[in-house]
């Protein structure tokens, strides 16, 4: 487990997701999803997010949640092999440092390297990963996307 500090509930801790977390961090993701990517029209209902999350990221993924004190998941991270495949926060924990520590936490984790995908609309997260060293690589018009959102491949080499 890793400690967070944090100005919103005290410290959050970053652990392994259990398949008892799938639910918490499949909402995290749809809170994160609606609040950071508004003109993004996402190809799966709620419903169908949840399952993916039951079924697939948790069980089948290297998932990480933070957890505040009380129990509520505030943050999920999905590792996949060198890819860092989820980096979702709860909206009101975005600027506290939670992101900060999950990618840490990412680089320990895989400190080979790590790439990653996100769209190009979503100027925050590019400004983010680019601050914590991560370089574009690759840029595409998201026919390869389920969103068919134009996206960005970002890799972090040591």
């Amino acid at each position: 487990m890793v400690r967070e500090s944090g100005t919103a509930g005290g410290t959050a801790v970053l652990r392994r997701a259990s398949p008892a977390d799938a639910s918490a961090a499949a909402e995290v993701w749809l809170r994160s999803f609606a609040a950071a990517l508004p003109t993004v029209v996402r190809p799966r209902g709620d419903d169908e997010v949840r399952a993916f999350f039951r079924h697939a990221v948790v069980e089948r993924h290297e998932a990480w949640v933070a957890e505040e004190p009380g129990g509520a998941v505030a943050g999920v991270m999905v590792l996949d092999g060198e890819e860092l495949s989820q980096l979702s926060l709860a909206p009101e924990r975005r600027g506290l440092g939670l992101g900060d520590r999950f990618v840490a936490l990412a680089k320990e984790r895989r400190p080979d390297g790590l790439s990653l995908w996100t769209f190009q609309v979503n100027g925050p997260a590019r400004r983010f990963y680019e601050r914590h060293g991560f370089t574009a690589v690759e840029w595409t018009d998201g026919a390869r996307n389920e969103e068919r959102e134009p996206d960005v491949r970002y890799d972090w080499r040591p």
